[in-house]
This record gives structure tokens, C-alpha cells and sequence, in this order.
């Protein structure tokens, strides 16, 4: 504007000066094309027009000196006047450009503090998040996958199915929910949700725009259909249907092994990742996948109620048919191994069999009570796999049985199985053959009802194809206990041998769609488990499946649908009604089992308001420690009382053979030489032979005695009688396995040797010490004796007038015989113990002149009884003679009529007895109280260890409930885990 007012000013000058002596911008102005310096207006204003400021800056009016002709030096200020305008509006814009930014950063520091802090939510991301890079190699992983250009190459040839008008409108077209829910093709199994994201999005990408090819598809083949039904061709319409089904099926075959291709490779990467996982990165944080956590409360439940009570209402897959009809087989197909026992027409399923299937990097299976593995991929661990089952199943029947109720639990780990809890049950037979019990038919069906009962139970009923309907059992007994098919799921097994021997084909059909039988189901399959041939593996039985099927009429007559075909569309199928059925009914039984938990913890309150809930493991620890506390306290026993126990326990045992054999036969002599030589030479043979060994029994079943005393002996108030039984069976089973030491006779021996060799008796205490010892054992002999002599005679006239009682004739006999042996004692009280042939002539004769008749064995053993009365009376007489006779015996008996070696006998044999005591005493508190010790502590591991023993021992009211209160409330925090994982994963 200012440059405008310049040259409408100077429009009045006259003449003209030449451009080149003029001002730089006065020749500008002058000349507006000149290349020194173009202003370009429209530039300029619009680059005002930017900035607001600028709008409502006051100009300030300009007062220019009107020009003059010719060159005028004082030009020179407007310029600068301009420039210093220009410049000040640029300072200008710069502060308007910082004070917007400054505001700018306040608004949003003031938004930014309204966040809030995520920081302290960290936490819930793991850690592998952050580290994935380090672990896996994306780059390496996305170079192995086939490309956008490569997976179009797998697409099927959309052209030729929007060809197709009929078949392919009934293939694509959506069936009702139930067939909907069995389709091979529908969104997979549970287990691939956690895997579809990440590198699988490709994948998954590839599947959506296949489905949604397909529904374009079926557009077109609606349309396409509109059309044709308009056209008049001159092509028969049979004709045209089999072309039409060809196609179909070369399309539908198309689509399956890309289907099949695609879950390889899923499989594959799957794989890989869970390979990752097995070695260890964030094998800490792993949690149990869901199938795990689910059939850990199935096997808790097991325990808790082997007869399968009816209040177990969780979901399993019970698979039920005819003996032979094929359901090992169908088993072994989902479980992709030959993992089960096989006989020709034998029954091999002698007990129910719990398969858990579950994914893993590994084809591996391994027993609920083992931690060996077995490699599903080697022939021989699948070998080894089916002899356990086997030898399982026959330790679960027991004798005159041929079934059994008990469930072996197995669990299948594999990439690519569909997760499941399946129930193999023994097949349904209608004969009872030689070498079965004759209940085995009604234990069967009653295990196969007792399964079935449960209302949340998915029946998978197998039905053999190559033999008649009319001759199925298992489907009479299916209808019974689902009979509106609810729950129930129909497969016909060797379909390849029904199309080869059945006439029509449209038998098979009617079979499929449940015509020929009463029971309803679910959905109906058919499948192919193999030719026959026992060896063949999974691979080439599921190729010949597919092969079969391709070729078959069933599917080119419509007769079957695709869906409804191969093992692999059943497991499918299986596995996604129950996971069905365990959504909609595992969070009413944890309700149920909440009530039931109620119920016995207030039953305990009620009945033992101050005792500790303690189950059969815990009070089996308890009664451990208190066993093991009794054992110590033998250590306790003072070295008094075992000698003392031990001394009278050895008399007893060798007294009889003391008197009889040694002193009675050394008595009968006639002077004290021959009695000591006597005496010497039984001592000899006694200790060589039978001494030490009696001493060790002895000391055996005293230390026996001793520890049954601390066992069953009552506590008091801290008694607990529900210990009773197992402490007395772990006292029984510990002396059986104790042994005594074999080198303690040696020794033994030589120290009673030496004990019975010295004769000396150093003083007075001594010598009447062995005379009170030899009157009490005398004086038990006597009294043993007359009490024989009594029996043997009958009551005398006291008993018989005051108790009533009479003698019996032989009796009478003994009677009249003691007393005729009597007054020949009498005659002669020095007599020998042997009675004279003469001598029982005499008193025959003497009985038989009174009307008595004896026997001259009768005779005998009446003399040795009055004999030995005689003689230990007599031997008592001597005794009390010899208490003075100390003296005599520091003398030798020289000048003396008294003899009193038998005292010196008796102080030998009680010398010996201390001795012997003292000796296993020792041996008792150094060695074997603490080899019983370990004994007993062996026991009890065995016992911890045997569960049916604790069963057998721990039993009682409060056992059973403390049990059940265990096991209820186990079950109920497994099925809150089970739920909140399950819910986590929806």
C-alpha cells in the first residue's frame, strides 16, 4: 500500500530519467517487472491474513513529502521506516506463536493429570509379555509362513461351486441347531481359543474369508437356482443331479483337505509354542489347562464315592455298546493311539476306564496314581501302556468275579486332541459263556445304569454296522435311560463292512437316522475304525476313513451328510457338547455340593463340639506318634525290672526240665559222687543243646509282653480307643518281622557254661537263698502232684459229702490202686522210683482178691504219681535239715551224715537264671529295643502307604465323617477353581 501511494503521487512528473540512475526501490516502483526485487502483493496480504494479530493492528497514517523532479537523497528514510514496520511485526508474530504453544502445553498437562496412572496396573500383564521378544523369533516364524499369494492358491475355485445349484444349496444351506452344533466345519473345539491370536491371525484370517466366500456362494446359488428353475433344458434332470453331486463332492473334498492342511500347520505352530513352554520359559506361571483342572475333580470324586453315587451329577462322555461292537476302537481314533487291550471276540473291558484327553506338546499318557509317561509315538511303550491297563483291570476284579466297578483313570496328552472326559465301559453282552461268573450280564448292566443315570452324563452309544439291528442290546438299554435322546449320541462303527454285506442301502440310512431303533439322539454318525487287522496304526485306519468315504455311496446319494461322517467329525462334535453341558450344569453342582458341606459340618458341630475335624491320614499320623512315643518309653524300663521279669520268666520255662530230668534222675543215686556226676553231665548236654535258645525265647517274648503292655495299657482321658486296632495290628506285624540276633546264643552258651561250672557258695546268705529257692520249687512240684493225684483219684470223702460229688469208676479203680501202692511205701520208704515186675504182680493179685481189675499200665502210672509225692516230700524234709548244714558244706561234709548237694544243685541253677537274665537284659536295652524300634517304624511307612490297610484300621463314624467333610470340601474348591477358569476363558 505504501509503494502504491509512492507512485500515485509520482504519476505527475514530467519527463522521465533514465532507470538506471534512479534508487533500487525507486526503480522498482518504477518498473514493476525489473528482476531486482518483485513484490507480489496478493503473497503478502494473504500472509497477513494468517495471523490474527495482525488484523487489528492500527496502521499508522503515512505523510510523504510530495516528490520532486530529478534525484533526491532523503529518499533513503522511508525504506528504513518500512523495514523497521516489517521487523516489528515479525516480533510480533513470534510472541503470538510462543504464547499459543505455552497455552497449548498447559491444556494439555491439565488433560494429562486427568489420566489416571496405569503404572500401578502393570502387574496383571505377566512378565513373558514384555520378554516374548527374547524367547521367540517372530522374523524367523513369519519367514516359515506360506504368504498372502500362497494361501490364495489354496483357496477352493469359487467358480465352480456357484455352478452348483441344489446339492450345494443343501451343503451350505443352516440346518437345525442340533445338526448345526455336530458340523465338522464350525468354529473348533475349546482348546484353540487360547492359540488364535498372534502369528495364527493369518490363519484365522484365511478362514473368514473363506466363510465369507461362501456366503457369497450361496447367493449366487440362490440366484443361480432362480434361473435354472426358468430355463427348459433338454438334459435330463437325473443326468444333471449326478454331475451336480460329483461336483459337489470333488468341491467338498477340495474344501476338507484344505480344512485339514490348515489345522496341520495349526497344529505345527501349536506345537512349537507349547514345545517353548515345556522347557521352562514361564514354566512357573503355567497354569492347568482346564480339562486338567476338571478331571482332577472327577478322580476326587471317584475316591470319594467309588459306587458312583447318583448325586455326581458332572458331565462325562460315557461310551456304551454291544461286546464287540467296536467302542475300543472308536475311543483309540479320538485318542489318536492304539492304547487299549485287544482280543478276538474276548472280552478285554473288565472295568470302566476314565480317558482324559487334553492338549500337549507331546503324545504321551500317564495313570492318575503314577508319574511314569508313556510315549504314545513308540510301539514299545504302547505295548507296555496296554499290559498295565490289563493287569489293572484283572487287580481290580476280584475272585469269582469277572467285572468290577472300579475306574482306572488315564490321562491322553497330544497335539491336536480335542479335550474331553470320556467312560469306556464293559460291553453289553446277552449270554453269559463258560468262564464267567453268573451275575457278570446284570453287573454290567447295572454299571452301565449307574453311569448313564446321571442326567448331565453325554451318551455315546456305539452300534455295529456289519451285523443285524434286530440283535442290539445296548440301544433297548440307551432308550431307558435318555428316551428323548436328549443327550445321546449315535455312531455306527464298520460302515464299510455294512455297505459292502447289507442288500440296500437305504438300510444303513434308516439305521443313521434312528428309524429302525426306539432310542432318539442327539445326532447320528457313522465311522470307520479299521479293516479288521489289529496292527494297523491310527494313520493309515484314518487315510482308509477317508478314502472309504470318498468313494462311498452314502455320500453320493445323499444318504449321509458330510458332517455326519469320520471320527474326526465325531470328536468334534463330542467335544463341543460337553463343553456345552459342563457350562450349563457345573455351577449347580458346586451349589449342591455347598449344601452337602453344610449338612456335615453342622452334623460334626453337633456330635463332637470339641474335637479336631481330622481325617483318616491325619489321626493315622497321631496313632504314629503315639506308637512310636510307647516304643521309646522301653527304653524307660528300669535294668530291675527287666531281670526280675526275665529271671522268673526263664525258670518257668526250663523248671520242669530241671526237676524232671535232671534233679529227680541224680537224686535216685546212692552216694554224693555218682549224684554230682549225674548232675555235671546233665548240665553239659542241657546248656550245649537247649539252654541258650530257650533263654533267647524267653527274652524274646518278655520284650514282646513288655511292648503289648505300653500298647494296650489305657492313658486316661487322653486315651483314643479308634487307635486301638491298628496299634495291635502294628504290633502283631513288627514282632512277626523281628529276628534276635543269631551270634547271641554263641555267647550266651558260653556264659551259662561258665555260670553252672562253679559250685562255691561264699556265705550264709547265699546257701539260704538256694534252700528257700529249692522250697519253692519243690513245694510247686508237690502241689502240681497232688493236684494230678487228685484228678486222677477222684474227690476224697470231704468234697463228696460237702459238694455232692462221686467218684467215677475208673476212679474208684486209680483209688483202690494208690491206696495198695501206699502201704508198699510204707513198708519200704527207701524204695527206687521203678516198681518190680514181682512188685506188680503182687499188687495186682492184691486188687483183683478185693474184685478190683487192673491194668498193669494203670499200676505204672499210679506208682509214678504216689512216687513222686513220696519223693518230693521226703526231698522238703531234707531240705529244712540242710538250713543249718553251712557249716558242713565249708567243710566238705567230712565227718557229717548230711549231704546236701542238692542245695548246691539249686544254687548252680539260680546263679545261672541271674546271670542269664543280667546277660539279656543287656542284649535287650542296646540292640533290640532299637532294632524293634526300626521295625516298627518300617510298619508304619507300610501303612501309610496302603490305603485299603488305614481303611481297614481307622474306621468308625467319626472317621467316615471327618472324610467326607475332607473330600466335600476338596471337591467344592476344586469345581470354584474349575468355574472362575472356565469363566476367565469365556
Amino acid at each position: 500500500e505504501v509503494c502504491q501511494s509512492l507512485v500515485k503521487h509520482s504519476s505527475g512528473i514530467k519527463g522521465s530519467l533514465p532507470l538506471q540512475k534512479l534508487h533500487l526501490v525507486s526503480r522498482s516502483i518504477y518498473h514493476s517487472h525489473h528482476p531486482t526485487l518483485k513484490l507480489q502483493r496478493p503473497q503478502l496480504r494473504t500472509s497477513f491474513q494468517l495471523f490474527s494479530t495482525l488484523t487489528n493492528l492500527p496502521l499508522r497514517k503515512l505523510k510523504l513529502s510530495p516528490v520532486k523532479y530529478g534525484y533526491q537523497p532523503h529518499r533513503n528514510f522511508w525504506p528504513a521506516r518500512l523495514a523497521a514496520r516489517l521487523l516489528k511485526l515479525r516480533y510480533i508474530i513470534l510472541g503470538s506463536a510462543v504464547g499459543g504453544g505455552y497455552t497449548a502445553k498447559k491444556t494439555f498437562d491439565q488433560w494429562k493429570d486427568m489420566i489416571p496412572d496405569l503404572s500401578d496396573y502393570k502387574w496383571i500383564v505377566p512378565d513373558i509379555v514384555w520378554e516374548i521378544d527374547d524367547y521367540i523369533d517372530f522374523e524367523k516364524i513369519r519367514n516359515a509362513l506360506p504368504n498372502s499369494e500362497d494361501l490364495a492358491k489354496l483357496a477352493p475355485d469359487f467358480d465352480k461351486i456357484v455352478e452348483s445349484f441344489s446339492l450345494l444349496k443343501d451343503f451350505f444351506t443352516t440346518g437345525s441347531p442340533e445338526e448345526t452344533a455336530f458340523r465338522a466345519t464350525d468354529h473348533g473345539s475349546e482348546g484353540d481359543k487360547p492359540y488364535r491370536k498372534g502369528l495364527l491371525g493369518e490363519l484365522i484370517l484365511l478362514q473368514q474369508q473363506i466363510q465369507e466366500h461362501e456366503e457369497e456362494a450361496r447367493r449366487a446359488s440362490g440366484q443361480y437356482n432362480t434361473s435354472y428353475a426358468q430355463q427348459k433344458r433338454k438334459v435330463s434332470d437325473k443326468e444333471k443331479i449326478d454331475q451336480l453331486q460329483e461336483e459337489l463332492l470333488r468341491t467338498q473334498l477340495k474344501y476338507q483337505r484344505i480344512l485339514e492342511r490348515l489345522e496341520k500347520e495349526n497344529k505345527e505352530l501349536r506345537k512349537l509354542v507349547l514345545q517353548k513352554d515345556d522347557k521352562g520359559i514361564h514354566h512357573s506361571k503355567l497354569k492347568k489347562s482346564l480339562i486338567d483342572m476338571y478331571s482332577e475333580v472327577l478322580d476326587v470324586l471317584s475316591d470319594y464315592d467309588a459306587s458312583y453315587n447318583t448325586q455326581d451329577h458332572l458331565p462325562r462322555v460315557v461310551v456304551v455298546g454291544d461286546q464287540s461292537a467296536g467302542k475300543t476302537s472308536v475311543l483309540e481314533m479320538i485318542a489318536q493311539a492304539r492304547i487299549f487291550p485287544r482280543g478276538s471276540g474276548e472280552m478285554m473291558t473288565r472295568s470302566p476306564v476314565k480317558v482324559t484327553l487334553s492338549e500337549g506338546p507331546h503324545h504321551v499318557a500317564l495313570f492318575k496314581d503314577s508319574s511314569r509317561e508313556f510315549d504314545l509315538t513308540k510301539e514299545e511303550d504302547l505295548a507296555a501302556l496296554r499290559h498295565e491297563i490289563e493287569l489293572r483291570m484283572r487287580k481290580n476284579v476280584k475272585e469269582g468275579c469277572t467285572v468290577s466297578p472300579e475306574t482306572i483313570s488315564l490321562n491322553v496328552k497330544g497335539p491336536g486332541l480335542q479335550r474331553m472326559v470320556l467312560v469306556d465301559l464293559p460291553g453289553v453282552i446277552n449270554t453269559v459263556t463258560s468262564g464267567m461268573a453268573p451275575d457278570t450280564k446284570e453287573t454290567i448292566f447295572s454299571i452301565s445304569k449307574a453311569y448313564m443315570q446321571n442326567p448331565n452324563a453325554i451318551i455315546l452309544c456305539i452300534q455295529d454296522g456289519s451285523v443285524d439291528a434286530e440283535r442290539s442290546i445296548v440301544t433297548d438299554l440307551v432308550s431307558q435311560m435318555d428316551p428323548h435322546g436328549r443327550r445321546t449320541i449315535f455312531v455306527l462303527t464298520k460302515v464299510d463292512l455294512a455297505e459292502k454285506n447289507v442288500a440296500s442301502p437305504s438300510r444303513i440310512q434308516q439305521i443313521i437316522e434312528g428309524k429302525l431303533f426306539p432310542m432318539k439322539a442327539l445326532g447320528y454318525f457313522a465311522v470307520v475304525t479299521g479293516k479288521g487287522n489289529s496292527s494297523e496304526n491310527i494313520e493309515a485306519i484314518r487315510e482308509y476313513e477317508e478314502e472309504f468315504f470318498q468313494n462311498s455311496k452314502l455320500l453320493k446319494t445323499s444318504m449321509l451328510k458330510a458332517h455326519q461322517v469320520t471320527t474326526r467329525n465325531l470328536s468334534l462334535a463330542v467335544s463341543d457338547c460337553f463343553w456345552k453341558m459342563v457350562r450349563e450344569s457345573v455351577e449347580q453342582q458346586a451349589d449342591s455340593f455347598k449344601a452337602t458341606r453344610f449338612n456335615l459340618e453342622t452334623e460334626w458341630k453337633n456330635n463332637y463340639p470339641r474335637l479336631r475335624e481330622l481325617d483318616r491320614n491325619e489321626l493315622f499320623e497321631k496313632a504314629k506318634n503315639e506308637i512310636l512315643d510307647e516304643v521309646i518309653s522301653l527304653s524307660q524300663v528300669t535294668p530291675k525290672h527287666w531281670e526280675e521279669i526275665l529271671q522268673q520268666s526263664l525258670w518257668e520255662r526250663v523248671s520242669t526240665h530241671v526237676i524232671e530230668n535232671i534233679y529227680l534222675p541224680a537224686a535216685q543215686t546212692l552216694n554224693s559222687g555218682t549224684f554230682n556226676t549225674t548232675v555235671d553231665i546233665k548240665l553239659k548236654q542241657w546248656t550245649d543243646k537247649q539252654l541258650p535258645n530257650k533263654a533267647v525265647e524267653v527274652a524274646w517274648e518278655t520284650l514282646q509282653e513288655e511292648f503289648s503292655r505300653f500298647m494296650t495299657e489305657p492313658k486316661g482321658k487322653e486315651h483314643d480307643d479308634i487307635f486301638d486296632k491298628l496299634k495291635e495290628a502294628v504290633k502283631e506285624e513288627s514282632i512277626k518281622r523281628h529276628k534276635w540276633n543269631d551270634f547271641a546264643e554263641d555267647s550266651l552258651r558260653v556264659i551259662q557254661h561258665n555260670a553252672l561250672e562253679d559250685r562255691s557258695i561264699s556265705d550264709k546268705q547265699q546257701w539260704d537263698a538256694a534252700i528257700y529257692f529249692m522250697e519253692e520249687a519243690l513245694q510247686a512240684r508237690l502241689k502240681d502232684t497232688e493236684s494230678a493225684i487228685e484228678n486222677m483219684v477222684g474227690p476224697d470223702w470231704k468234697k463228696r459229702w460237702l459238694y455232692w460229688k462221686n467218684r467215677t469208676q475208673e476212679q474208684c479203680v486209680h483209688n483202690e490202686t494208690k491206696n495198695e501202692l501206699e502201704k508198699m511205701l510204707k513198708c519200704n520208704e527207701e524204695h527206687p522210683a521203678y516198681l518190680a515186675s514181682d512188685e506188680i504182680t503182687t499188687v495186682r493179685k492184691n486188687l483183683e482178691s478185693r474184685g478190683v481189675e487192673v491194668d498193669p499200665s494203670l499200676i505204672k502210672d499210679t506208682w509214678h504219681q504216689v512216687y513222686r509225692r513220696h519223693f518230693l516230700k521226703t526231698a522238703l524234709n531234707h531240705c529244712n535239715l540242710c538250713r543249718r548244714g553251712f557249716y558242713y558244706y565249708q567243710r566238705h561234709f567230712i565227718d557229717s551224715e548230711l549231704e546236701c548237694n542238692d542245695v548246691v544243685l539249686f544254687w548252680r541253677i539260680q546263679r545261672m537264671l541271674a546271670i542269664t537274665a543280667n546277660t539279656l537284659r543287656q542284649q535287650l536295652t542296646n540292640t533290640e529295643v532299637r532294632r524293634l524300634e526300626k521295625n516298627v517304624k518300617e510298619v508304619l511307612e507300610d501303612f501309610a502307604e496302603d490305603s485299603q490297610k488305614k481303611i481297614k484300621l481307622l474306621t468308625g463314624k467319626r472317621v467316615q465323617l471327618a472324610e467326607d467333610l475332607k473330600k466335600v470340601r476338596e471337591i467344592q474348591e476344586k469345581l470354584d477353581a474349575f468355574i472362575e477358569a472356565l469363566h476367565k476363558e469365556k
